[in-house]
């Protein structure tokens, strides 16, 4: 009698689960795509404002120099060390 009980508790679960799967599903799809939707637009939006800000006219020469590296290259990093193999 206890196992045909839990059977029939399983199914009555199992079918109110689908019921108010079918009632509340185009629900729950509706808003997250509307919150992905506006997620995606605000960063078209900041993608679009940096694009904007960042645009220079065509035709514009811009010369930007290198700032002026002292070279290191000459001072003295270390000893040698000459190894020798043993045998």
């Amino acid at each position: 009698m206890a196992l045909l009980k839990t059977i029939l508790i399983v199914l009555l679960v199992y079918y109110l689960f689908k019921i108010l799967a079918k009632l509340f599903a185009p629900k729950i799809i509706n808003y997250t795509a509307k919150k992905t939707e506006a997620h995606f637009k605000e960063q078209f939006d900041n993608f679009n404002r940096q694009h904007k800000a960042s645009e220079e006219r065509v035709g514009d020469v811009i010369i930007e120099k290198k700032p002026t590296k002292k070279n290191t290259s000459s001072e003295k990093v270390g000893d040698y060390i000459d190894f020798e193999e043993i045998d």
